[in-house]
This record gives C-alpha cells, sequence and structure tokens, in this order.
C-alpha cells in the first residue's frame, strides 16, 4: 500500500481567501438581498455561516488541518450567528467581532505574559525567518490593535445603525486591518523577515 504524500501547506492567497472569502460573502448577500434590514440579516448571516464551513473543509481538505484562527472564527461564526437567526437579532452577529478581538487580544497578551509564542501559532508561516525579538514586538503590536478594534467595534454598535456598521466593517476594520499589517512589516524587516517567501497574511475577521 502506498503511503499517502504529506499535504502542502496552504500559500498566502488560498489563506487570504480563507480568510477573507467568508466575511466578504456575507457582505456581498447582505448588500444584494432586496428587502428589509432583517431579511438582508438572515440571508447574509446565513451565508456566512455556510461560507466559513466551506472554509474550514476547504482547508482540511487541501493542507490536511485547520489553522487555530480558522478554528476559533469559524466556531464564533456558527455559534452568533446561529443565535442570530435564531433570536432575529442582529446585536449576536454585531457582537461577535467584539469577542473575537478581545479573545485574540488576551491570548497574545497571555502569551507575552507567560513567554508563550501564542501569535506564531495563529499565523503560522505568515512571517518566515522572524526572530524571537521580532515576533515579541509584533504580539504586541496586534494585541493592542486587536484590543482597539474591539473598543471600536462596540462604540459603532452601539452609536450607529446597522448599515452604518455594515459599512464600517466593509470600508473600515479590513483596510485598516491590511494597512496596520503592512506597516509592520519595515519593523519586522530588521529582525529577520524574509520578504522573498509568501507575504505577511494578517488575521482578517
Amino acid at each position: 500500500m502506498t503511503p499517502t504524500s504529506p499535504k502542502k501547506p496552504l500559500g498566502a492567497g488560498q489563506r487570504l481567501a480563507i480568510d477573507i472569502g467568508p466575511i466578504a460573502i456575507f457582505f456581498l448577500v447582505n448588500f444584494l438581498t432586496p428587502g428589509i434590514d432583517m431579511v438582508k440579516l438572515i440571508a447574509g448571516t446565513t451565508a456566512f455561516m455556510i461560507a466559513s464551513i466551506a472554509a474550514m473543509i476547504y482547508s482540511l481538505v487541501r493542507s490536511g488541518r485547520i489553522s487555530p484562527m480558522l478554528w476559533l472564527t469559524g466556531t464564533l461564526v456558527l455559534v452568533f450567528g446561529g443565535l442570530t437567526l435564531y433570536f432575529h437579532n442582529k446585536e449576536f452577529i454585531q457582537i461577535k467581532p467584539t469577542v473575537i478581538y478581545a479573545m485574540l487580544s488576551a491570548i497574545l497578551a497571555f502569551g507575552l505574559v507567560t513567554g508563550r509564542p501564542l501569535l506564531s501559532l495563529f499565523l503560522e508561516a505568515a512571517y518566515p525567518g522572524l526572530n524571537e525579538t521580532g515576533w515579541r514586538k509584533l504580539t504586541i503590536n496586534w494585541a493592542v490593535f486587536f484590543a482597539f478594534l474591539a473598543v471600536i467595534n462596540e462604540i459603532v454598535r452601539h452609536e450607529f445603525s446597522y448599515a452604518f456598521w455594515l459599512g464600517f466593517k466593509l470600508w473600515g476594520v479590513i483596510p485598516l486591518t491590511l494597512i496596520f499589517a503592512f506597516a509592520n512589516v519595515p519593523m519586522l524587516m530588521k529582525h529577520g523577515f524574509n520578504t522573498q517567501d509568501d507575504p505577511p497574511v494578517p488575521p482578517v475577521e
């Protein structure tokens, strides 16, 4: 019986598609579905949940595993998405990003205190060659950034309309996260980051 060859890790483009694909589908379905906000919400949330499951299956089939980040985000999408559909209440899907950002910030802070490279566990091979000092600085930056996003999401969802929150998530949070990720590159290059390999893939919720 021929042994099964080990599966190759996902490339940067595939990882980015897995991270951004489900949330992009959520926004697309929300905007294209006719009717009142609740109808849009139910359609978008359903599509979001299906796309998240598909992303997890794709990752498992192509690479033989599901990353910790994908496990975390996918599980929370299913939990809060299910609550949204059951109660017909938009607050569940709106609070999901706050929970994810707060959890990530807390996990990274815990890693810093205990000396565990938890950011490298979540980002995996996104920053090849980065030394210990670079990982520590990057971990601090992401922990602070995630805490900032958690606070901002709470402010926006409480103070503005659901439509505004959707627009802020699409045109505010996602571009801001990508800009923040690439703004760290000059610092990373001073600490061994190899730009000839796959470009960095930020954790986009």
